[in-house]
C-alpha cells in the first residue's frame, strides 16, 4: 500500500488487506496503457472532465452508457444490462487508474479508502418496468469485487479484505435512450493525495494542457 492509504483515518482492522490490482488481474480486467489513456482536455474528443478531484479527498467520475438494448423485466434482458453495467465499471476503473497514476505522485487505486456513491440511469420507456436496481447490481457487485463487499470475493458470510467497495446508491429507470444504463460514481481518497495531485497537475482529467509537462509514463 502507498503511504498515502497508510496515513489515511481508516481505522486498521477494517482496512483492506490485500493489493487491488491482484483482484483486477485474477478478473481480467485490462487495464490498458498509458498512450491509450492519458491525454489533455483539448484532445480528449470531449468537453467535460471524466475525472474530477477535490481537495477534501471527494473523486468525481463522469457517468458512461452502454449496453444495446433498452430495458424491460425479461430476466435475458435484465442480463444483457448487468453485463454492460459491469463492463462499465470496469472501464471506470481504467479511467481511475489513470487518472490518479499519471502525474507521479505516488497514489493509485489501491488509494481509494472508501466509495461514497453510485447513480445508474437505467433506459427504459416500459412504464412497468421494476428492474432498475436488478440492472444497476451488475455496476455495484463488480466494484465491490474490486474494492470489497458483497461481490465475486463475497463467501457467503464476508469479504476478507473488508467494503470499501461499498457505496449509496440510486438506481433510476425511465430514460430514453439507444443503450441499456449509464451509471456514475464517487469515491474517496486521502486528502492529503487529492492536494498533491491538484497542486501538481490541477483538478481535472484529461488534464490540463498547460500541465502536460507534469505527466509521467
Amino acid at each position: 500500500m502507498s503511504k498515502f492509504y497508510e496515513n489515511s483515518i481508516i481505522p486498521k482492522e477494517i482496512r483492506r488487506d490485500y493489493d487491488v490490482y491482484e483482484r483486477i488481474s485474477e478478473l481480467g480486467i485490462n487495464l490498458g496503457t498509458y498512450g491509450e489513456h492519458v491525454k489533455d482536455i483539448t484532445s480528449s474528443g470531449l468537453p467535460i472532465a471524466t475525472v474530477l478531484f477535490h481537495e477534501s479527498g471527494l473523486v468525481y467520475l463522469s457517468g458512461e452508457g452502454g449496453g444495446d438494448y433498452q430495458m424491460n423485466d425479461d430476466p435475458e434482458r435484465v442480463k444483457h444490462g448487468q453485463l454492460a453495467a459491469q463492463k462499465i465499471a470496469d472501464n471506470m476503473l481504467t479511467r481511475l487508474h489513470w487518472a490518479l497514476k499519471c502525474g507521479g505522485e505516488g497514489g493509485d487505486l489501491n488509494d481509494i479508502i472508501y466509495t461514497v456513491k453510485a447513480l445508474g440511469m437505467v433506459v427504459s420507456t416500459d412504464v412497468d418496468f421494476d428492474s432498475g436496481p436488478a440492472v444497476m447490481n451488475g455496476f455495484s457487485l463488480r466494484w465491490q469485487s474490486i474494492f470489497g463487499g458483497l461481490g465475486d470475493y463475497f463467501d457467503g458470510s464476508e469479504d476478507k479484505g473488508g467494503y470499501s467497495g461499498v457505496h449509496t446508491r440510486s438506481a433510476i429507470g425511465g430514460f430514453t435512450g439507444r443503450f441499456s444504463i449509464e451509471p456514475e460514481i464517487i469515491v474517496a481518497i486521502p486528502p492529503e493525495l487529492s492536494k498533491e495531485i491538484i497542486m501538481n497537475r490541477g483538478w481535472i482529467f484529461p488534464v490540463d494542457p498547460r500541465f502536460k509537462s507534469k505527466l509521467k509514463k
